[in-house]
């Protein structure tokens, strides 16, 4: 999921005045992060297969799809700007590392009994952002920037002191999708969502089908032992794709404060699957690094509010 800047379009009627919220940009972003809130009851159902065969399916099927996808709308051609520049290219596979790295340890976490150890990676997603925008791209924070990542480190601590050791999942895949983010930032003007995924998954193909190819040869892998369990695996592909898809689709029609609140959606989803459904642990020092982790992304999101650039005026016909 990356960060698009998107300037919103008048509902239809509108005055020349301020911008309405755009409801179908609205119901697409919902769609998109509901999706992803609900992956970890997806990813139990692909047990037994382990967390790598489940990754290499997914960039494999993924692949399939968004080729197909861009057939059926005559876009194969998109991916040639990225084809054909080098420095593209080489940052695209870059995000594709980051990418699978991250799906890797998601999966894992979910199906090893941490899907709240994956949802707190999510939450603390934003700080790492900044995080990043100081040490990569030699930003200056301001002091309540520096106050929501000094209450992020706080949270980190308290978890790790409660549980007993660094929440490292949930510190890996804040990581991995931040620098994700980033890469993806770097080519997101030229690259759209769906050319973009399909080189990302080419990326991947020839590694996911050689280890697949090794699974089934060594009788190891879990695709072809029942039909439904293999279906599954197929849908991986899809349910890949279409979040990405529709997120891509709200983010034009959505400003970024908008776009920036709803990406909460989901790690609330993965903790509520974790506690009401999976019925992991949350022992008190749990709750108390999650509640630093809430006050820290509030401090963050109010001064957001507060340094919005200037909405530029429409005049009066």
């Amino acid at each position: 999921m990356r960060s698009v800047t998107a300037v919103p379009s008048p509902m239809p009627g509108a005055g020349a005045g301020e911008p309405q919220l755009d409801r179908k940009g609205l119901a697409l972003g919902l769609g998109a992060y509901l999706l992803w809130g609900a992956f970890p009851l997806f990813f139990r159902l692909l047990e037994p297969a382990a967390a790598v065969e489940i990754v290499a399916h997914r960039a494999a099927w993924s692949l399939g799809f968004c080729l197909l996808a861009m057939a059926l709308t005559r876009s194969l051609r998109s991916v040639l700007p990225a084809l054909r520049d080098r420095r593209t290219l080489a940052t695209i596979a870059v995000a594709a590392v980051l990418v699978a790295v991250n799906w890797l340890i998601y999966v894992y976490g979910v199906n090893s009994g941490r899907t709240v150890d994956a949802a707190l990676g999510y939450f603390i997603n934003p700080l790492t952002t900044v995080v990043l925008a100081v040490v990569v791209l030699g930003e200056r924070l301001r002091a309540a920037q520096w106050a929501a990542c000094g209450i992020g480190a706080a949270a980190v601590v308290v978890i790790a002191v409660g549980y007993g050791q660094l929440p490292w999942i949930a510190l890996s895949l804040a990581a991995s999708f931040g620098l994700y983010g980033l890469a993806k930032n770097r080519v997101g003007r030229t690259v759209g969502a769906l050319p973009g995924l399909a080189v990302e998954t080419a990326v991947l193909f020839p590694v996911a089908l050689a280890y697949l190819g090794w699974l089934a040869a060594t009788g190891e892998g879990t695709f072809g032992d029942d039909a439904a369990h293999s279906a599954l695996l197929a849908a991986s592909g899809p349910l890949t794709a279409v979040p990405l898809l529709l997120f891509g689709a709200a983010a034009r029609l959505l400003p970024l404060s908008v776009v920036g609140m709803l990406q909460y959606v989901t790690p609330v989803l993965q903790l509520a699957v974790g506690v009401l459904i999976f019925h992991e642990p949350m022992p008190p020092e749990r709750w108390a690094g999650f509640v630093l982790v809430w006050v820290a992304i509030t401090v963050l999101t109010v001064d957001g509010f507060r340094h919005r650039p200037p909405r530029v005026r429409r005049r009066r016909a």
